[in-house]
């Protein structure tokens, strides 16, 4: 076993046990998170670059919840936060002791949530997009605001869950996840404030859709290492435990 392999193992039994006992369902939880990340990143591309008159310099990814394969999206959304949602649930139960085993799944969990509700309320098409879109000057609807208020608050969750636990890390001993959460956080909250002062600009959405793929790459790479993680605990837990 590696240092970091016993640093975890220490960590995990000095805490005492998890609400449920980490087993099968935990890890299949788990795995949900793992398939988050790439599913929602690879279905937005291949439409941003198939899509008729969508242009990444200039466009979100949301924008594609419009037009007549707007349900492509929509879906897309909805099933990746219920993807999110079982990873929370999956941390619950997992082996993650202290301030990150509390709060942690409910931010994340938060997220989850937000992502479908962003699916349920569409963005209002924008930018000229779909193709026939007024370039400047389109109307405000009330779905579109649900879709902005959604997305904010989501995001605010995503990054206080990076933060919390990168602390968390932190305290374990873990250095180099504390520092790759913490920067996660950072550079998505940026990104996102670039993207809502940019006002269209090629570089604020680029910088916007470049937070949004590390932070997939960060939950779908955590969510992998919890996962292990929940596996080593079941080696040393008493048979007949499993969640």
């Amino acid at each position: 076993m590696t240092r970091t392999t016993y640093r975890q193992v220490a960590a995990t039994r000095a805490a005492g046990p998890p609400t449920h006992p980490p087993g099968g369902a935990t890890r299949t939880l788990l795995a949900c998170g793992v398939l988050a990340g790439p599913s929602y990143v690879l279905v937005s591309l291949a439409q941003a670059l198939t899509r008729d008159g969508f242009d990444l310099t200039r466009h979100a990814w949301s924008l594609l919840a419009n037009g007549g394969l707007g349900w492509i999206q929509i879906t897309n959304l909805v099933l990746t936060g219920v993807l999110t949602c079982a990873l929370a649930v999956g941390l619950r139960r997992g082996p993650a002791p202290g301030l990150g085993a509390t709060w942690a799944p409910r931010l994340i969990g938060a997220y989850g949530l937000s992502l479908v509700a962003a699916g349920a309320f569409r963005a209002d098409p924008a930018l000229g997009f779909p193709v026939g879109t007024p370039p400047t000057g389109t109307a405000v609807t009330w779905h579109g605001t649900l879709h902005f208020v959604a997305g904010a608050v989501g995001f605010a969750c995503l990054v206080a869950a990076c933060l919390v636990l990168g602390r968390q890390f932190a305290v374990e001993g873990s250095r180099g996840w504390a520092a790759f959460s913490r920067s996660t956080g950072v550079l998505f909250l940026a990104g996102f404030v670039a993207m809502a002062a940019g006002a269209g600009a090629a570089w604020s959405n680029l910088a916007f859709t470049g937070a949004i793929v590390l932070a997939w790459a960060w939950i779908s790479a955590l969510a992998l290492h919890l996962r292990r993680r929940a596996a080593l605990a079941d080696t040393a837990a008493p048979a007949g435990t499993d969640g």
